[in-house]
């Protein structure tokens, strides 16, 4: 299965994470699991929002955005996991795997966007609460919302450029479970330091530090005001308001820098599958989980639909 010019190699084989039936089968099944569970719990999260009046906030407009961003990460990685197994196809058009890079990228950033913005969110109703509804408007909510959408998008083109313009390949099998960076990058006999430094460079240091220190700082400015509140009662409903945004930032930044933020040519693609299915898969899943559990509004409404659907 050599080949060694793009002009030969029109399709990729995405190998998975085993070949053994039984791994195979079981991997299958817990995929498909944690795909449902995604697909129902962020649905549900749609649904709640959409229909609950008490839900048109700014905090949950953003995470209404964050809950179609784990849809189409889940959808974007898992879905050759699933049909693979379902048909036997595991090939893809040289093309088609580098628009799925650069979707799931695109993604990626535009969760950590949607993320700074919902610190900015706390920031404003923690520290300016008088103000928060005439700062926080629709108008600035939607502009901010297809800011994240736009931004990412365009951040992620010199990527998925320099990544279509890999001349020739060592092997036309990927040795993971869906078109990721650095397994392609691993299989290409193309030069990619290029490749390399831009993406460490503009994904860790121009892209996803400034957001992280948007944060960072927008937390500090929170705890110092929820320090100030002479109520212990007080500060723990402030603190609870933001420990479900806090809880998901630090799930995703981890799992991020793990598996970006280290070169290229050290990264163990066996040991980066697992990483990748557990941030693909797991994070967008949990998710849904944290905000519900941990936030009195939506398992408000939660039990609300639920009981009306009971009663019908």
């Amino acid at each position: 299965m050599e080949q060694t010019n793009v002009s030969v190699t029109t399709y990729l084989i995405i190998s998975g994470i085993s070949d053994s039936p039984t791994i195979r089968l079981i991997i299958f099944i817990v995929a498909l699991l944690i795909y449902l569970l995604t697909l129902g719990g962020n649905l549900t999260v749609l649904l709640l929002i959409a229909t609950d009046h008490q839900l048109h906030t700014p905090m949950y407009f953003f995470l209404a955005n964050l809950s179609v961003l784990d849809i189409s990460c889940s959808t974007i990685t898992l879905h050759k996991i699933l049909l693979s197994f379902m048909t036997g196809n595991k090939f893809v058009s040289v093309g088609g795997c580098m628009v799925q890079i650069f979707i799931f990228f695109s993604m990626s950033c535009n969760e950590l966007l949607i993320l700074t913005a919902m610190s900015y969110d706390r920031y404003v109703a923690i520290c300016n609460p008088l103000n928060y509804h005439m700062i926080m408007n629709r108008k600035i909510c939607a502009l901010l919302s297809a800011l994240c959408w736009v931004l990412s998008s365009l951040e992620n083109l010199p990527t998925f450029l320099a990544f279509y313009k890999l001349s020739c390949y060592k092997s036309n099998i990927i040795n993971h479970f869906f078109c990721d960076a650095v397994p392609v990058i691993k299989l290409t006999c193309s030069d990619t330091t290029f490749l390399e430094l831009y993406m460490l460079s503009v994904g860790g240091f121009i892209a996803g530090m400034p957001r992280f220190v948007l944060t960072f700082i927008s937390y500090v400015f929170i705890i110092s005001v929820i320090l100030k509140i002479p109520s212990s009662i007080g500060r723990h409903k402030a603190f609870y308001t933001c420990s479900s945004h806090i809880t998901v930032v630090i799930l995703f930044y981890t799992t991020l820098v793990f598996q970006y933020l280290r070169p290229y040519s050290l990264a163990n693609l066996d040991s980066n599958k697992v990483s990748s299915l557990f941030n693909t898969a797991l994070v967008p899943m949990l998710n849904p989980l944290i905000y519900s559990l941990k936030n009195k509004d939506v398992t408000r409404a939660l039990k609300e639909r639920f009981f009306k659907f009971s009663q019908n």
